[in-house]
Formats: structure tokens, sequence, C-alpha cells
């Protein structure tokens, strides 16, 4: 699979990620895909902006449902590449990284490859106690936070369940068959839902049984992290949200499709940086692993105990762009499971 063949595709929503915006842009560019698409979700101001001063980037505006999977799934649905690599607005390629992202697509039964990411912090600040190292002093048990590789994940290439979002790539056929994302899931502004990805692994899976994603460590993105992500608030949001998520991709798929890495970071992972942090006597670390796991756990709770009242929420995915729902407007979800704390306002 050559760079000829890819379209890299960096969804974005707000002004205030500009400089690292341009800069995503600017290190996609430096790996000649067929194209760069970039979508803007639903902010006027960054459309026209991005219009005028990123001429070398195909760019549109986001046709479907308000939050990164409307805005990946108009993506899907315009992209010129047989495959579909994804870079988040604050992060940036490394030199390599899209060829390395490729190379395991040589094998046909490759659904997809996802690479890793290394947290950027914020200038002037290094790894915050909320964050804290794992045995092999590289990641951090708890970078999943942050939208960064994390302890407990393949350091080598071989097979995942999952992709991570920020560094990613899928077939376009695979994830058209898929529905692609579900709107369902996934950000909308600061509203920190996530595990589309998951979801759509899972799917694809199981219309390909044969198939498989691979991790691929040689592809390296730096992935910013903001100054607000660094907080205590901002790991308990996080961490209830992962919650939530994980409760609305088990009602989409399966418990045991749904859960089974997780089960494996929370039995295994989980404890050993819970002790390791109290040997190192870092009060801050122990406490951020016990925070961490009891917000995700209440945010899985609340997650099923909101489907089991309402139902099983909608999942609008690509099967539904042609629908009466799909259009440019937002939709809400049909299942409310947010912490009453979460902002649902745009920025």
């Amino acid at each position: 699979m050559t760079t000829a063949q890819a379209t890299v595709i960096v969804c974005a929503y707000t002004m205030r990620r500009w400089g690292q915006l341009a800069e995503a842009i600017a290190s996609a560019l430096a790996e000649r895909p067929a194209e760069v698409l970039l979508v803007i979700d639903h902010n006027e101001e960054l459309l026209a902006r991005a219009r005028r001063e990123l001429p070398a980037t195909r760019i549109m505006p986001n046709a479907l449902r308000q939050g990164l999977s409307g805005a990946r799934n108009t993506a899907v649905l315009a992209a010129r590449g047989e495959i579909l690599v994804f870079l988040d607005d604050d992060a940036s390629a490394e030199p390599g990284w899209l060829d390395a992202l490729l190379g395991p697509f040589a094998d046909p039964k490759v659904l997809g490859v996802g690479g890793t990411a290394v947290p950027r912090w914020p200038t002037g600040l290094g790894r915050p106690g909320t964050l804290p190292l794992a045995a092999d002093g590289e990641r951090g048990v708890l970078d999943w936070v942050v939208g960064c590789s994390f302890s407990g994940q393949p350091a080598s290439t071989g097979p995942i369940r999952n992709l991570m979002g920020c560094n990613m790539a899928v077939r376009r056929e695979v994830a058209v068959q898929a529905g692609g994302f579900a709107e369902s899931l996934g950000r909308v502004g600061k509203t920190p839902l996530g595990c589309e990805e998951t979801e759509l692994c899972i799917r694809a899976v199981r219309f390909n049984p044969q198939g498989r994603f691979m991790f691929e460590p040689g592809a390296r993105v730096h992935h910013h992290v903001s100054e607000d992500r660094l907080t205590w608030r901002y790991l308990r949001r996080r961490s209830f949200a992962e919650g939530v998520s994980k409760a609305m991709v088990t009602a989409l798929s399966t418990p045991g499709a749904a859960l089974s890495s997780e089960r494996s970071y929370a039995l295994r992972v989980i404890p050993g940086a819970f002790w390791r942090q109290v040997r190192r006597a870092n009060a801050a670390g122990a406490a951020a692993v016990v925070t961490c796991l009891l917000w995700t756990v209440a945010g899985y709770v609340r997650g099923r105990v909101s489907i089991r009242r309402t139902g099983i929420p909608p999942r609008q995915g690509l099967e539904d762009a042609t629908s009466a729902e799909a259009t440019s407007g937002p939709r809400s979800s049909t299942v409310s499971v947010l912490h009453p704390g979460q902002d649902r306002r745009r920025p």
C-alpha cells in the first residue's frame, strides 16, 4: 500500500486550536498522501479561515450530525483514497508516519492499523500527578485519559481489538461496510464521550471474521495535551464519560466484545499500577488510579441504568446518512447519560 492510495482526514471544531491544526495539516501534507481532507464541524468562522489559509488541503463542512463521529462520517463518504487515515487536529505526525501506518495493509486480512500517540505537555509543564508513569517509565498507566498510548497496550507490532482515534487507518470499504462511526457516540465540542472507534472495530470484525486490526508502534504522532486536561476535575469527567461510552458500546454490541480489553486492564494493569504508586510513596499517583477506576465504573453504571430506562439508543451511522435525520443541523441523542456537571455547550 502506497501513500498515494491514502486520504489523511483531520476533523476540527474550534478556532482555539488553530496553531495545532495548521501543524497537523502540515505534518500530514509532508507525508504526500493522495489528499488531505479537513472536515470542519459546524463552525463557519473556522471553515472560512481554513479555506483562506490552507490552500493545499481539501476542505468541507460536516454535513451530518454535529460532533466528531458525524464529521468523520462526512469524510468517509467524501474521501477518494482506499485507506482512510485519521489524525487529530491537535496531533502532529513524525516523518515516516504514514509509510509505517500503511505497511501492515500489505496483508489483505488487515482491516485497520493504529499507531503510537506520545503526549506533548503544555509549555513549561510536565507530566501531572493525575497521570502516573508505568513500570517501564515510558507510558503512563492512565494516558488514555488524554488520548495517548498507555501501559497495557501492546509495545510491539501485533493484533489489537480496536484502534485509537488520534492516529489510525482503516480500509474505506471496511468503514463503509460497518456503517461508519456511531453518531450516538463520540465527542461533541468539549464533552469527552468516545469509544466510537471501538464500536466501529467490533462491527468491522463481525462483518469480516477473518480480519484483524493491528498496532504498529513505528507510526508515531505527538498529541498535544491542553492545560485543562491536567486537572483532577478533567480526570473525573473523562473517566466518567469513558464509563458512559463503554455502556453505550455494550448496548450496541455485546458485553464480551465491548469489555474484553477493559477487563484485562482493570484486573491486571490497574492493581499493579496502584501498588506501584504506593511503594513509591506517590500518594497523588495512587489516588489518581483509584479515582479513575471509581469514576469509570460510576459512568458505566449510570449509562446502563439510563439505557435500561429508555432503551438502546439508535446507532445513527452511515446507514442514516441519506435519511431525513442526517442533516447539517445538530441532533440530540435518544438517551441522556451525561454527568450533570458536564458542559453540553460547544466552546
